[in-house]
């Protein structure tokens, strides 16, 4: 990995799971990582109840657009993380891959959103453990 890793979140829409998981990395790693996110068939805009959810433990994620997964995306990134878009997602040899299988929270109210934003949580902080002991 480069000075600064860069870890690139993908989910279908980069509406919910993936820029939640942006705004956790961000939030718990400050400047010391390089944090994406995009979607293979990116929505209109964030999903209220995640910017809720997310805005209910002091993240704001109201300034995230979703973006269209870009192939240089995901080669130029150090960790990529997905959420359900399967084979949409291209794949690089020697990179790292996770993929996290997590509820979808697209349609969801709040209280069906909070699970999915503290899995999510617990899911960024083994990443940013494990990118800080493999530098």
């Amino acid at each position: 990995m480069s000075d600064k890793p860069t870890v690139l979140f993908v989910c279908v829409h980069n509406a919910g799971r993936s820029q939640m998981a942006a705004g956790w990395l961000r939030h718990l790693a400050g400047d010391r990582v390089e944090v994406r996110s995009a979607g293979s068939a990116p929505a209109d805009s964030i999903n209220p109840a995640a910017v809720e959810a997310m805005r209910e433990v002091g993240i704001d994620i109201t300034d995230q657009t979703p973006r269209l997964l870009e192939y240089d995306a995901v080669e130029t990134s150090d960790v990529v993380v997905t959420m359900g878009c399967g084979d949409s997602c291209p794949v690089f040899p020697g990179k790292r891959y996770e993929d996290w299988r997590l509820e979808d929270p697209a349609g969801k109210g709040l209280d069906a959103v909070r699970p999915i934003r503290d899995d999510i949580k617990i899911r960024v902080t083994d990443l940013l453990g494990s990118i800080d002991r493999n530098g």
